[in-house]
């Protein structure tokens, strides 16, 4: 399992979105959390200012942005939650 840690920037957006979308997130969030690398996650590598981090799929609209905290990948911060906007 992985461990996740919010940044402050992640809980100011995910403060904003609407209460069904949060329920979203928050299975999005656990289902990462147990199963990584399930393919309803579509974990991907970003490119560009984003070099080195890495984004998963809430929906077909909204993703969130995280980077791994260890080699192991065990442990991950939630940096961004959002729909594509959120990579510019």
């Amino acid at each position: 399992m992985i461990e996740v840690g919010y940044a402050s920037e992640f809980v100011r957006l995910y403060s904003k979105l609407e209460p069904g979308l949060q329920s979203q997130v928050k299975q999005a969030i656990s289902l990462f959390r147990h199963r990584s690398n399930h393919k309803k996650l579509r974990v991907h590598k970003l490119h560009g200012r984003e070099d080195g981090k890495f984004a998963f799929y809430v929906n077909y609209k909204y993703r969130i942005i995280f980077e791994y905290l260890d080699r192991g990948n065990k442990r991950a911060a939630l940096l961004q939650v959002g729909d594509h906007g959120i990579y510019k």
